[in-house]
């Protein structure tokens, strides 16, 4: 729709689901017509925390796969970049705890005294140790293509984390949010509890925005946009026949996530927004396989996202406005 206003969701995956957003990027552009850098608003969570920010600095879902399959980047901000995904992450397994106590007693203190406030998903990200990981190496990538200590040069990049004390949403970048630079954002988002340690900012602990929602497709409700293109590696309409236990496993844990997301975009179709959603479907998970943090399989998973995401999108789960 011309003069449309819109709004990119990248939801949180791991980096298998960065990867697989990187192909579903490229056929958002070549099926709508539009640069995903020029959308209203960019929201990430997790691994979309990084594509947001990402995009939110002039890198082009081109340049992204580029990028996300090994080859030198020619143009844009990456431009000459080197960075290697395994060693920002420290390896596809998580590594020993710095000790085996609860990452947060004040959240489960928070949520012993307001249980109905407390997320379940948040408790638990409580519960597990804090990891020893950090995230350090993903913030030195975020700061090489944006200003140094400070913001998104675009105008609405926001990046959702969880407070870890509260157990409350945190979206980086919205007017009236907590104040961060852009990198430490980013690496709250992407720490996964129990995986990375969390992120200090302004006093305050924030651990990855997936421990509340993966997608968070609802903070852009009341936002005034006309369409929302929803790209979520934790959702799936169309599954696999997994062989290992952990991909099974994982698999439903999925039908959650869908059922959630699809609970936030019926709550941004009634603010009058039409909403688009396209998660991985079988060949994408065949890819994916049961650990979406092993770097091992980006080339096969950003393949077969290349082959099946401008499909998705023709058929995608879609959300009609009925608001306004």
């Amino acid at each position: 729709m011309p003069g449309a206003r819109r709004g990119i969701v990248l939801g949180g995956g791991g980096v298998l689901g960065g990867t697989w957003a990187v192909g579903a990027l490229l056929a958002l552009e070549e099926e709508f017509g539009f640069a995903a850098c020029s959308a209203d608003i960019l929201v990430g969570t997790s691994a979309g925390a990084v594509l947001a920010a990402m995009l939110g600095a002039g890198v082009t879902p081109e340049e992204l796969r580029q990028r996300y399959n090994d080859e030198v980047v020619q143009g844009g901000p990456l431009a000459g970049l080197s960075w290697n995904p395994d060693a920002a992450i420290g390896g596809h397994r998580p590594g020993l705890p710095k000790a085996l106590a609860p990452g947060s007693m004040r959240l489960i203190g928070e949520s012993l005294r307001n249980p109905a406030r407390v997320q379940g998903t948040a408790l638990v990200a409580a519960l597990m140790p804090a990891g020893a990981k950090t995230m350090a190496g993903v913030g030195r990538l975020i700061d090489a293509v944006s200003p140094m200590d400070g913001w998104s040069r675009h105008e609405a990049c926001w990046i959702v984390a969880m407070d870890y004390e509260t157990g409350r949403r945190t979206v980086f970048g919205r007017p009236g949010s907590v104040v961060a630079p852009l990198a430490s954002a980013v690496m709250a988002s992407c720490s996964i509890p129990g995986w990375f340690a969390p992120v200090d900012i302004g006093g305050r602990r924030f651990v990855d925005g997936g421990a509340i929602s993966t997608t968070s497709v609802d903070v852009v409700e009341h936002a005034g946009l006309d369409e929302v293109y929803v790209i979520a590696p934790m959702v799936s309409f169309q599954t696999d026949h997994p062989s290992s236990a952990a991909a099974w496993l994982e698999r439903r844990w999925r039908e959650v996530v869908t059922k959630t997301c699809l609970v936030e975009a019926n709550a941004v179709a009634r603010s009058g927004a039409t909403v688009r959603i396209i998660g991985p479907g079988p060949e994408d998970l065949e890819a994916i396989g049961a650990n979406m943090m092993d770097t091992s399989q980006r080339r096969a998973v950003l393949a077969a996202s290349i082959r099946t995401s401008s499909v998705a999108w023709r058929g995608a789960t879609t959300v009609i406005a009925t608001g306004r």
